[in-house]
């Protein structure tokens, strides 16, 4: 009798005993505290050392212009969805964002001695008035720059005379520009020869990477700044 309470507590404890093995086996082993995690965890590998990115310069050049001369950035739109964008010395002249794109031409006309910009507009080259490009066009005065960005249809609209008046400012392309090219040109007014700085890519069926329409372009550079006029005495202002 005496031995009864010792053996039901002896029973009592060998019966937590397996219950906590039981769920021991079900749960896995207990986990450790954090610190202890941290102290027999693996250490992580070093990480990669970051590749420095190339700096980019005025308009997202990969190297600066050399003095007197002007960085520019010209993208012509991209189909009928993605507007041009243009860019001189850092500063955007036209863009989607700043809301002064549309169809046909982009252009911005710039003082080639200061930078600073004249005037930004659009024309619309499949319904818009072909009189009203010719206006911008015609009072150009010596030295200034044209900055030129084609989305969608750059070419319906143009007449003979706007195709001599884009000839004059230095462009080979623009004789031929047809509907839906794409154009990017940058001339100036007084120019002797051929512009260096104009791409085109045709409208094909065969090659348009668009369904109905070329690739967009672009094409970037440094633009020689035009010296101020000097006069010397006795000479007419």
């Amino acid at each position: 009798m005496r031995l009864a309470g010792p053996l039901r507590l002896l029973a009592v404890a060998a019966a937590v005993g397996l219950l906590w093995l039981l769920v021991a086996l079900v749960l896995g082993p207990p986990r450790a505290p954090p610190p202890l995690q941290r102290l027999l965890a693996r250490p992580d590998p070093a990480p990669s050392a970051a590749v420095p990115r190339p700096p980019k310069f005025k308009c997202g050049l990969s190297r600066p212009c050399p003095p007197a001369h002007f960085a520019f950035r010209l993208l012509s739109g991209a189909a009928n969805v993605i507007g041009p964008r243009i860019c001189l010395e850092g500063r955007v002249l036209m863009s989607s964002v700043k809301n002064n794109v549309g169809r046909g031409l982009n252009i911005a006309l710039v003082n080639g001695v200061s930078g600073e910009l004249i005037a930004a507009r659009s024309f619309d080259m499949w319904a818009g008035d072909a009189e009203e490009l010719l206006k911008f066009l015609r009072p150009l005065h010596e030295g200034t720059l044209v900055l030129v960005a084609s989305y969608d249809d750059p070419a319906t609209k143009l007449t003979d005379e706007s195709r001599r008046l884009f000839g004059e400012l230095g462009s080979a392309v623009a004789k031929d520009l047809a509907f839906r090219d794409s154009w990017v040109f940058l001339g100036a007014k007084g120019v002797q020869d051929k512009s260096p700085f104009e791409q085109h890519v045709r409208n094909s069926r065969s090659s348009n990477k668009y369904e109905g329409w070329p690739q967009a372009l672009e094409m970037e550079g440094c633009v020689p700044r035009r010296p101020p006029l000097t006069h010397t005495w006795g000479a007419a202002p």
